[in-house]
């Protein structure tokens, strides 16, 4: 009898552990810090129209550089980033929430860009296919590592959704480092570069690469004037290097430390009756 109510308490002590546990789990998953960037991702037609203006404004500006366009000029070229820029993952970002993760995390990521589940932001491919219509050219600068097939994956994610230029010659993809600078410069000796376009200040300049929210917004001033003309930028409210600014690291790991550090950033102006 002793026995039979010794095995009753544990079995009780063991399913409240686990109703505990489960209790845990679905507090964490309701609190995840990317629910709501997520969903906007997701569902929100205004993230589909920002992507709509921003196309819009690059064409406006491609038609106003070929209008000028003399005898002799540079040819034109759109220097354009890759991820958030005119590739949608949104796949991606579902599993992470689907699986409790609140940061960015890179062993995912490498595990889900081969698959080839990328789609094409809203008015991506049409602008680029029009620019190569009038004879611009298209250069894709991005920073991206998953081994030594990187490269191949990238320009599969290219090609399968329908984007020009998609070749050796205009796509380049940096595995060491996320300084785009150098290889923009490149382009920019041999064509007159008429819009840029990210997701990310990095992709325009690297003096934008600073550990400070409030410095990296100085230098943002600075440029003001060439948002929405040589510059055109794209929303991204889940990863990038304004995560560095807050953390000193884009991909930081998922402590409570660091989701503390984030409620904190999100209230940096805060009401205070």
């Amino acid at each position: 009898m002793k026995s039979l109510l010794n095995t009753a308490r544990l079995t009780l002590l063991a399913g409240s552990l686990a109703l505990g546990t489960s209790a845990h789990a679905d507090t964490a998953a309701n609190n995840n810090l990317l629910i709501s960037a997520v969903a906007w991702k997701q569902t929100a037609a205004e993230y589909k129209a920002l992507y709509y203006q921003a196309y819009n404004l690059a064409r406006m500006q491609l038609d106003r550089a070929l209008a000028g366009q003399k005898s002799g000029d540079k040819p034109l070229a759109v220097i354009t980033d890759i991820d958030d820029t005119i590739l949608n993952a949104s796949n991606y970002w579902g599993y992470l929430i689907n699986n409790g993760q609140d940061f960015f995390d890179d062993a995912v990521w490498d595990r889900w860009v081969p698959r080839n589940q990328f789609t094409a932001m809203p008015g991506a491919v049409d602008f680029f296919n029009y620019a190569k219509s009038r004879g611009v050219e298209v250069f894709y600068v991005s920073s991206r590592d998953q081994g030594d097939k990187t490269f191949d994956y990238a320009l599969g994610n290219l090609k399968s959704l329908g984007f020009p230029y998609a070749d050796a010659e205009h796509v380049t993809i940096l595995r060491e480092s996320s300084n785009k600078e150098p290889k923009q410069n490149e382009i920019a000796q041999h064509y007159n570069v008429v819009v840029m376009l990210g997701d990310n200040l990095n992709d325009f300049r690297r003096k934008y690469y600073v550990k400070n929210v409030d410095e990296r917004t100085r230098l943002m001033e600075e440029d003001r004037e060439l948002f929405g003309s040589k510059f055109i930028i794209m929303p991204n409210p889940t990863d990038g290097h304004w995560i560095r600014a807050i953390f000193g690291d884009s991909e930081p790991p998922a402590t409570d430390a660091n989701r503390a550090k984030f409620r904190e950033a999100a209230s940096k102006s805060a009401w205070q009756p």
